[in-house]
């Protein structure tokens, strides 16, 4: 009975291979995704300065990209806390979505300022506003839920000691 279950437990890649290769696999992502990073960083500061007119598109242009190269860099801080924690953490995802929301209320928000609108336009960009703070605030939520929840857990393992 007893090697039975010594059988199951054995598979058939060693289990400290799928390890290391785990660990290459997140390195090679983590310097790919500093590389996009750094490349569109260096894409937009070429294309602040060669936008004409600079006001307004150009600085509307600047925030899209910086906040693009934000959410870049907070998905290198999730797949770094993946390889140094083990584990993914949800706040960095929520944050991600929050940035990502933001940045979308700031294109529309752009674009409804740029140039005229007929009433179905004008409708549709205040829907996609609406449903897009909706997001932030429910993120935002989550985000309160799980220190809330992390704070509890703390709280009860600190007494079980």
């Amino acid at each position: 009975m007893r090697n039975e279950i010594e059988v199951e437990k054995q598979s058939l890649v060693p289990h400290r291979l799928v390890e290391r290769m785990e660990d290459v696999f997140h390195v090679v992502l983590g310097i790919f995704l500093f590389g996009i990073a750094v490349a569109a960083l260096i894409y937009s500061v070429i294309r602040v300065f060669t936008t004409s007119p600079f006001f307004p598109s150009g600085m509307i242009q600047a925030i899209n990209d910086v906040l693009f190269i934000i959410i870049i860099l907070e998905i290198l801080r999730t797949v770094i806390a993946r390889y140094t924690d083990g584990v993914f953490q949800l706040q960095n995802f929520l944050i991600i979505g929050i940035i990502a929301a933001v940045r979308h209320i700031l294109t529309v928000g752009a674009y409804m300022t740029l140039s005229e609108k007929t009433q179905e336009d004008f409708d549709r960009a205040v829907i996609e506003l609406a449903i897009s703070s909706g997001i932030v605030v429910a993120l935002v939520f989550a985000i309160f839920l799980a220190k809330v929840a992390e704070s509890i857990a703390t709280k009860a393992a600190t007494l079980k000691k």
